[in-house]
């Protein structure tokens, strides 16, 4: 059984940082893609950052420069940067991995619970 835990999340002011991490409990699989995702209040679930097994990383627009995403494949897991936090970015932040699973031989797309992230003074 899979299991993704996150942590790290919380409330900061404007200008102040987060780390977010999402790990990955159970065996018999291999990461292939990590991503993170976000929904605000009352807004779909968006995309923010990707990593993929050969260390690509893909940020949407609006937190280039200011999120870093990495992973540690050792750990099964993966973090999220977050730094120069705007009010803006208060959502809760979803881990995304895709797991090649070896028994099954096929991927499987699996989520994190979710951690809320509040910016605000």
């Amino acid at each position: 059984q899979v299991q993704l835990v996150e942590s790290g999340g919380g409330w900061v002011q404007p200008g102040g940082s987060l780390r977010p991490s999402c790990a990955a409990s159970g065996s018999g699989f291999s990461i292939t893609a990590m991503r993170w995702f976000r929904q605000a209040s009352g807004k779909e679930r968006d995309l923010v950052a990707v990593i993929s097994s050969d260390g690509r990383t893909t940020y949407v627009d609006s937190v280039k420069g200011r999120f870093t995403i990495s992973g540690d494949n050792a750990k099964n897991t993966v973090y999220l940067q977050m730094n120069s936090l705007k009010p803006e970015d208060t959502a809760v932040y979803y881990c995304n991995l895709d797991l090649f699973m070896f028994h099954e031989d096929s991927i499987r797309s699996c989520w994190g619970q979710g951690t809320q992230v509040t910016v605000s003074s």
